[in-house]
């Protein structure tokens, strides 16, 4: 379809070379709170790189851990690192007034890969389920049926999902004509939000968007709860208490995990979706900051917590780096002062 011959020469210069460059505005109302808001993101975004770099050095150098639960766990790390960091650097910058610019392209770039690493950490989420399920369900099989092999396929089964479903509303974006509106209020770009800014029939994405949420998260979800399901019916028929508490025991860490990830994921769609006149805009902004923030920042703290191999590795790190070099110096040497 060609462009409209009525329309003034500017105009057609910006629907034929694209939308340029969009300025992200950050919170709007709350625009004096920006610096504020800036220092629990950061100290999140910090917790989570730490948090899951020790986690994934763990993984990696422990052969006790090199078994599919935590190698899962390894690709849970993964997904939480590259859905914080897509978004959180540009955040603060949008925050700390450094810079609000971004190109067309690069917005683009963000929300797919940003949403590519929430689904496939939906997928590691349910892969993860259903690894509780046969550890506690069929144990004897969990050798046979959990390997390796299989967590690799997991990974990559993840990740190809994520771009299978976000190829199509990237495209979406890319078809629609802007008129000139380049400001979104935002910290990030987030599919929607781009979509709001075009000027031609932004139906297609509305419905694109419910429906990936309805087979992407909402199918997982419901599907996990299935496991859970089973699991529990299961547990009810253990002999004794012990091997009942046991068993829950081992589907704490992950049930912790499933509610942090989800719980604002969802309650963020939902509001942006259906409560968009009776929910404040900077509510929605502030949500969709949670849920990209805290759920990575607090999973190696569930996991390290929760997890006894993994809580017992991470003491045994601590006297390494802490108390070896203090038996190493002495008192004197380590505490000057004391005499």
């Amino acid at each position: 379809m060609g462009l409209d011959p009525t329309l003034p020469a500017l105009n057609q210069t910006w629907l034929s070379s694209g939308p340029g460059t969009f300025v992200l505005l950050g919170v709007p109302g709350m625009e004096a709170l920006h610096a504020w808001l800036s220092v629990p993101v950061c100290l999140l975004y910090m917790a989570a790189l730490v948090g899951h770099a020790l986690l994934l050095g763990l993984v990696a150098a422990d052969q006790a851990l090199r078994r599919p639960m935590y190698q899962l766990l390894g690709l849970l790390a993964a997904a939480d690192l590259v859905l914080a960091t897509s978004t959180v650097p540009k955040a603060l910058a949008v925050l700390w007034g450094l810079s609000g610019e971004i190109s067309f392209q690069a917005c683009l770039a963000q929300l797919f890969v940003a949403h590519v690493a929430f689904i496939a950490e939906s997928s590691v989420l349910l892969a993860m389920a259903v690894d509780r399920y046969v550890a506690i369900c069929q144990p004897l099989r969990y050798a046979a049926l959990l390997t390796q092999r299989v967590v690799g396929i997991v990974a990559v089964a993840a990740v190809t999902r994520g771009a299978c479903v976000m190829a199509p509303p990237v495209a979406l974006l890319r078809r629609l004509p802007y008129c000139g509106q380049r400001a979104l209020p935002h910290t990030y770009c987030e599919h929607m939000g781009v979509a709001r800014l075009a000027c031609g029939d932004t139906r297609p994405n509305v419905w694109y968007g419910l429906a990936t949420t309805l087979l992407t998260p909402v199918l997982d979800l419901g599907l996990i709860g299935a496991s859970y399901a089973l699991i529990l019916r299961a547990v009810c028929h253990l002999p004794s208490h012990g091997a009942r508490r046991k068993a829950l025991g081992t589907c704490g860490a992950h049930a912790s995990v499933i509610t942090l990830f989800y719980t604002p994921a969802l309650f963020s769609f939902l509001a942006h979706r259906f409560g968009r006149h009776t929910v404040p805009s900077h509510v929605h902004i502030l949500l969709a900051n949670l849920y990209v923030v805290v759920p990575p920042a607090l999973n190696p703290v569930v996991y390290g917590v929760q997890t006894q191999q993994i809580a017992q590795r991470l003491r045994r790190l601590f006297r390494l780096c802490w108390v070896g070099p203090m038996r190493d110096v002495g008192p004197e040497r380590a505490f000057p002062g004391n005499k």
